[in-house]
């Protein structure tokens, strides 16, 4: 019993004056495919096609898009927002592999993920302004 006490005595004095060293925080590593670096450079009208074209491959519906941006990183995935004529709001997770998950942004808030806001200067419509018609000057 003796020795016992003996024993937690002294491992709690070993224990006692070590400071914690600190750490240094572990840096973000950002591994973005071919694919998602082009995404990012693509303008409204194509950027428009290779959205609606993941939300329909999802099983989703969306007549026209009006509204496209970009939102930012969500863990090691690019989130991007998409806007539909029909007012629905589609949040397009994609991933360093080119996998997508589309989802409706009204969930987002109870699902615990970051909301569709789209970071300014990212913007885009559908590009279709830009497309001069037959006739037109």
């Amino acid at each position: 019993m003796l020795r016992s006490a003996l024993l937690l005595a002294l491992l709690l004095a070993a224990g006692c004056g070590k400071e914690k060293v600190p750490t240094a925080p572990k840096p973000d590593i950002m591994v973005r495919s071919e694919h998602q670096k082009q995404l990012l450079k693509l303008n409204d009208f194509d950027r428009a096609i290779a959205l609606k074209r993941a939300i329909l491959e999802q099983g989703m519906t969306c007549k026209q898009l009006v509204k496209t941006g970009y939102v930012g990183r969500y863990k090691n995935m690019d989130l991007w927002t998409a806007t539909c004529s029909d007012k629905r709001q589609w949040g397009l997770f994609i991933s360093a592999n080119d996998s997508v998950q589309v989802r409706p942004c009204e969930d987002n808030a109870q699902l615990g993920l970051p909301a569709c806001t789209i970071k300014p200067g990212t913007e885009g419509g559908t590009g279709l302004d830009r497309v001069k018609t037959k006739g037109a000057t």
